[in-house]
């Protein structure tokens, strides 16, 4: 007998279309109106919805906000999870994850907005979802690892703190993109490929030096 595969019912499947749909919908709005500027009527209108549809799905703006939010980390963290980091040297993973970090947060211009959008409500939709804080633990997790291995294999310092890494990862990635408009006036910086690709190798550079053990070190001095 043949496998018989299992679908979810059509049901089910077309609530979790006009479910993402939704979240699509409100997505676009946040980044470009953010959360106080954005109108739900305009969200169930992109989302080819009524709004009495979208208040089936979630309570009230706020609500749907916090999920926009928690899919926002969501997708970065899947993302980053089909790096395979695991199964690169500890010098390769790092600098993956540097390049990846840089490359996500251009490539998705929503991301920073929604972002700062929430630091500006003082992260109060995040402190309220378990969900999206849950998301990050993973990933400090396979840091660590593999400060743990560079450590080991000697290329890595020790007492590197995986979280104080992230955030500083994070930051050097977020900044240059972020703040690219008012960067280019004041550094008269170039908006195109090859500068941008200057910017990720530093940073990448500039991570790996950090990381790399003192010379002077008794574990590096030979005696």
């Amino acid at each position: 007998m043949g496998i018989i595969e299992t679908r979810p019912p059509p049901q089910e499947r077309n609530r979790d279309k006009t479910r993402k749909r939704i979240l699509e919908a409100a997505e676009s709005e946040f980044a470009a109106n953010g959360l106080k500027g954005t109108r739900i009527a305009a969200i169930a209108e992109l989302a080819d919805c009524n709004k009495a549809l979208l208040y089936h799905y979630f309570k009230n703006k706020q609500d749907l906000f916090t999920a926009v939010l928690e899919r926002t980390y969501a997708k970065i963290r899947s993302k980053e999870q089909k790096l395979e980091l695991g199964h690169l040297a500890p010098q390769d993973a790092m600098r993956r994850l540097v390049e990846f970090s840089f490359d996500y947060v251009r490539q998705n211009p929503s991301f920073i907005k929604i972002i700062n959008d929430e630091n500006m409500h003082g992260a109060r939709h995040l402190r309220a979802s378990p969900e999206a804080r849950k998301l990050n633990t993973p990933l400090v997790a396979t840091i660590a690892r593999i400060l743990t291995e560079g450590v080991a294999r000697g290329v890595f310092r020790s007492g590197v703190d995986p979280v104080q890494l992230y955030i500083t990862i994070a930051s050097v990635a977020y900044f240059y993109t972020a703040n690219r408009a008012t960067l280019s006036v004041i550094f008269d910086l170039a908006d195109c490929d090859a500068a941008h690709a200057a910017r990720r190798a530093h940073i990448g550079e500039v991570v790996l030096g950090y990381l790399r053990p003192d010379p002077t070190s008794d574990k590096g001095v030979s005696r």
